[in-house]
């Protein structure tokens, strides 16, 4: 990834879905305006699904995702339509693609549906305009009927490309503030301490993801970010000259940051900056609770967003799983998920440990989050779990009036 690269977790996920040959494939193609997606007149061409990150005027920096057609048949179509089920949870804009030249169908129904249910910003685009029948009026109808927003389009000819890329910059995502990652707690001018050791596990020559992007949001927040190790902190402290408005800390020097960071300076967490950025700090705060409630046999899953190279002290295979049985001195089964895959058996846990989500979008972190909720099974970042395990979670959460509300509020009961 260079410099300049948005990484795919901070980019609009935008996903087609429709009929094998309704022409998705042909669409992105069009809408991106390169060859990026494979095109064939055989039906299934596109298996499972493919991402491309790109750039598109007037839309920004996104991430399409081509899925496999809803109505693939078959034990290996079946497999595949679940996959493009699957990518609903991270999308942030759906397409659903409509052959004009067939009309609508029982599948074009359900998913729309889907979608509907889990009110993502969408829009049907009805391709292959230049050779079907239909006119302004049919347009209108199937609009109407459908109850969506609606163009039609020729992926061959182009016509209606430009418009259809209009429109959906129209329904992206609005951008707030409060969805910073630090920019929301400093001021221009402020200094802000950032402790980072070399992780083991990032590719040399690199911070890791929350690293790097804290950094950035500090710099677009006119403030100064001054990046240090854990071993050097103090020095670091005493040489600035002036006190810096928080230090942030990745979890697992979260206890010699603690001892070496005056009281008067708010401390946190990278992990714990993430968890309000793209998840839901106050549910996982009250899931690190049920921490203390474990019992001898309860299985708990820690699960991971990525997939990386395990090192002999990894935090989550070794480091995690030893601190909670030392907290609660039970014997826990251990459960381990990483990449794309969550669990399809959430019921089966009494607790779910998981990262910080980097390498994940905001929609696929939420639905997690929101899938653990449903089910009543509680969910806890790293960076929280740490904290509260080595009893600083109150100091960490000091940068959050709310936040902190809440977790007083958990331990009072």
């Amino acid at each position: 990834m260079s410099l300049n690269e948005a990484p795919r977790s901070v980019r609009v996920h935008i996903t087609l879905f429709g009929r094998r040959n309704a022409g998705k494939s042909s669409i992105i193609n069009a809408i991106t305006g390169q060859d990026i997606a494979i095109v064939s007149s055989v039906k299934g061409t596109t298996t499972d699904p493919v991402y491309k990150s790109i750039e598109i005027l007037p839309i920004g920096p996104c991430v399409i995702i081509d899925t496999a057609g809803l109505d693939d048949s078959g034990q290996l179509g079946e497999l595949r339509k679940k996959k493009t089920l699957e990518v609903l949870n991270k999308t942030d804009i759906s397409l659903v693609v409509i052959d004009s030249t067939v009309g609508i169908t029982e599948y074009d129904r359900y998913i729309i549906d889907e979608i509907k249910s889990k009110k993502i910003p969408f829009m049907g685009i009805l391709n292959k305009w230049d050779i079907s029948n239909i006119d302004e009026k049919d347009i209108k109808n199937i609009k109407e009927e459908l109850d969506i927003p609606l163009i039609a389009v020729s992926a061959v000819t182009g016509k209606g490309i430009k418009e259809l890329k209009n429109q959906i910059a129209g329904i992206l995502p609005k951008e707030e503030d409060k969805f910073k990652i630090i920019g929301d707690l400093i001021s221009p001018g402020d200094f802000v301490v950032l402790v980072t050791p070399i992780d083991k596990a990032a590719p040399k020559g690199r911070l890791i993801l929350p690293q790097q992007q804290t950094i950035r949001d500090v710099l677009e927040s006119d403030a100064i970010a001054v990046v240090t190790k854990e071993y050097e902190l103090r020095e670091t402290l005493e040489s600035l000259g002036k006190k810096p408005k928080i230090v942030v800390t990745d979890s697992q020097a979260f206890l010699k940051v603690a001892a070496d960071t005056p009281k008067d300076i708010l401390m946190t967490s990278f992990s714990i900056l993430f968890a309000r950025f793209k998840g839901d700090l106050i549910e996982l705060i009250k899931g690190v609770k049920a921490v203390g409630k474990l019992k001898d046999g309860d299985k708990v899953l820690i699960a991971e967003g990525c997939t990386h190279h395990r090192q002999s002290d990894d935090i989550g295979k070794v480091k995690i799983p030893r601190w909670i049985r030392q907290i609660t001195g039970k014997k826990i089964d251990f459960e381990f998920s990483s990449g794309v895959s969550f669990t399809d058996d959430i019921k089966r846990y009494s607790l779910i440990v998981h990262c910080g989500g980097c390498m994940l979008n905001k929609s696929a972190m939420l639905h997690r989050i929101n899938t653990a909720r449903e089910f009543k099974v509680p969910i806890v970042n790293y960076g929280i779990l740490i904290a509260y395990v080595q009893g600083i979670l109150d100091r960490a959460l000091m940068p959050f009036p709310r936040a902190k509300m809440i977790w007083d509020e958990v331990e009072e009961h």
